[in-house]
């Protein structure tokens, strides 16, 4: 059971009473209930506080064959190519350091410069083609990974978009789905960067074991000591990725609160009333408010941060001084010769530098690891809303029934949107729905559809419940127009098929759009079926709001034309002028014997081509019979809406001027 969308911090007994008068707009302001996400079952702020530098060192090998797991996926060659410069890049750097003990020694040697060079000669010529190589293979790894690390990202994106699109459409209902959606995407943006600290871990790992094998070769006792100037920065590292991931999680809900905002602020559908209803400096101030919540949990994580720092560089310092210390020891008590000093300080300085960065790659690479965890987690489950339902794959329904339907949408302050309703729709009738606004008319159009699935009650299709068909296979036998109808950046002949190809397309096509007369406006559109309807790119073309919703009412003809079965018509003439309007509604009755029809419609008179008309209020069946049942009744909602759709007379009209 997840937290309502929108709710106060105290519960509703404990709310504080609003101001009798609002005087104080600001004080007024204080009572509002807010945009809220958060919701119950969410681990994430469990997993922050569980960041470790032990449980970063035991999932570090499981993050880098995740990612390179990645990479394989998006391009095989690339990766493989990959691997194999960052082992030849080690191997070279581990020539490199041999090769330098040789070069000092020859050059502390007594003799003349010929003798020198003639004597480094055997070390020094592998010294340079194994820093040639290493230069080399750097640039062939920035350019492997410029070449994957995209194709990672997309692979991830299509990958996230194709698991929201397997959700229940209730899932959006949910503030739940929401907050790890957002997660999941956050995860999937962090892709590209996760193969580069992959790679980065396994450059210094490379260049870790290469310096400690030389190290040991010259004096073991050497080895232990670089731990010392590293482990201080690594566990830094892990505390510092802790608190930035808490950070972002604790105000998750805040940035999406800001998204939220902007969105209607600069969204095309709004823009009008932005400017006419001169919300902007309200919305902006509300925007303000939020983000300073950020911003202050941005700054304390930051202090926070910079304090660890601080107290890891201290021990990093004396780390190192005892390193740098242990050898000045060994070399000063003729431990070890001045040339295997040289190459220890070359060594020393590559392994501490492999340490470093093998410790804090792997914290970022850890933290990244878990928002690749919401991302994984969401392709698995699709925000635990996957669509799971019935393998059996519906004929067209000849009779679907409802049984004591109730539907609840999440919200402890909502009434439910239906409330037992039970009704019988047989194949070729034609049944009009009408009802005032929020009697629960599109809900039950939703679930008829299969878009929802019954709470409470039951929906069957010829005797098999909707639950227990598969979805993609019931989906095709619906053919329906929404109240908000996409309007797709396609051309015009794509916004009608949409992708479903026929033996004969555009003859098709062309006959639903006929039927709604869509065609007539496609007919003077520059480029004609081919044009574009995206206002704002190159050669797009605008429809008013009718021409839309005629393409809107065309795209279900020509659906249910392919398949024949369950055509649902949500106020599709709203935006109509009557010419247009009559065209379409008498469109529907040749297509009635083959298919079930539901007509949703505010217009009392349009009702009239039903078999059956079915009058809701307040989620539940108020009145069903024929139109002339029902208007010759003396009471009832139906005369009554009837009667106030008739009645035109203007209350209180101004007398005429007098001449």
């Amino acid at each position: 059971m997840t937290e309502p969308s929108a709710k106060t911090d105290q519960d509703h007994e404990d709310a504080p009473a609003l101001p009798t008068q609002a005087t104080d707009d600001q004080a007024l302001e204080e009572h509002n209930e807010e945009l809220r996400s958060r919701y119950y079952g969410d681990n994430r702020l469990k997993v922050g506080t569980s960041i470790s530098t032990v449980a970063m060192l035991r999932r570090l090998p499981q993050l880098v064959r995740r990612a390179m797991a990645l990479a394989w996926a998006a391009d095989r060659t690339s990766t493989a190519l990959l691997l194999v410069c960052q082992a030849l890049s080690g191997v070279a750097g581990a020539v490199t350091l041999y090769a330098t003990t040789g070069t000092i020694g020859a050059l502390f040697q007594p003799g003349s410069v010929t003798d020198h060079l003639r004597a480094a000669a055997p070390s020094l010529i592998p010294l340079l083609v194994a820093a040639g190589l290493r230069a080399i293979l750097g640039i062939a790894v920035v350019a492997l990974s410029g070449r994957v690390s995209p194709r990672i990202n997309r692979e991830a994106d299509l990958a996230l978009i194709a698991a929201g699109c397997a959700a229940e459409l209730r899932a959006y209902d949910e503030p739940a789905y929401t907050e790890k959606w957002e997660a999941a995407d956050r995860g999937a943006a962090t892709t590209p960067d996760l193969l580069s600290s992959a790679q980065d871990v396994i450059a210094s790992t490379i260049s870790l074991i290469a310096a400690a094998g030389v190290l040991a070769s010259l004096d073991w006792r050497i080895v232990p000591f670089l731990l010392l100037g590293s482990v201080p920065t690594g566990i830094a590292a892990v505390r510092t990725a802790r608190i930035h991931y808490l950070a972002a999680v604790t105000t998750s809900e805040e940035r999406q609160a800001l998204r939220i905002y902007r969105w209607f602020l600069i969204d095309k559908g709004r823009a009008d009333q932005v400017r006419s209803d001169q919300i902007t400096p309200f919305m902006m101030r509300k925007y303000r408010q939020v983000e300073q919540r950020i911003a202050a949990a941005t700054d304390q994580a930051t202090r926070d941060a910079a304090q660890v720092s601080l107290w890891a560089a201290v021990g990093t310092g004396m780390g190192s001084a005892l390193v740098w210390g242990s050898l000045l020891y060994l070399f000063a008590s003729s431990r070890i010769v001045l040339a295997a000093a040289g190459s220890a300080v070359f060594a020393i300085r590559t392994a501490t530098s492999g340490i470093q960065g093998m410790v804090g790659n792997g914290a970022r690479l850890y933290r990244m690891g878990l928002y690749l965890d919401d991302y994984f987690e969401f392709l698995d489950e699709a925000g635990g809303y996957r669509i799971q339902r019935g393998d059996t794959i519906p004929a067209a329904p000849g009779v679907v029934e409802v049984k004591d339907l109730t539907h609840h949408y999440p919200g402890d302050q909502q009434e439910p949107a239906l409330k037992g309703v039970s009704l019988t729709l047989h194949r070729g009738e034609l049944v009009a729905i009408i009802g005032q606004n929020g009697s629960g008319k599109t809900t039950l159009l939703k679930l008829l559809s299969g878009l929802l699935l019954p709470q409470h009650g039951q929906i069957t299709w010829d005797g098999v419940p909707v639950g227990e068909l598969d979805a993609d296979g019931m989906w095709r036998r619906v053919a329906r127009v929404p109240q908000e109808f996409a309007r797709w950046p396609l051309s015009a002949a794509e916004n009608v098929h949409l992708g479903h190809a026929t033996d004969d397309l555009l003859s098709e096509v062309e006959k639903a759009a006929a039927k709604t007369g869509f065609d007539e406006i496609v007919a003077r559109l520059r480029s004609g079926w081919r044009t574009l309807l995206a206002q704002g790119w190159l050669g797009g073309a605008e429809l008013s709001g009718g021409g839309w919703q005629r393409a809107a009412v065309a795209r279900a003809l020509y659906r249910t034309t392919l398949n024949p079965g369950l055509l649902i018509l949500d106020e599709p003439t709203s935006d109509l002028d009557p010419r247009s309007e009559h065209k379409i509604l008498h469109a529907l009755r040749p297509l009635a014997p083959e298919r079930i029809t539901v007509l949703v419609t505010h217009n009392i008179s349009n009702a009239k081509i039903a078999d059956r008309v079915v009058v809701m209020d307040r989620g539940r069946i108020a009145q069903t019979g024929t139109w002339e049942e029902l208007a010759g009744q003396n009471d009832g909602l139906f005369r009554e809406l009837l009667d106030l759709q008739r009645d035109r007379t203007i209350p209180g009209q101004r007398p005429a001027a007098l001449g």
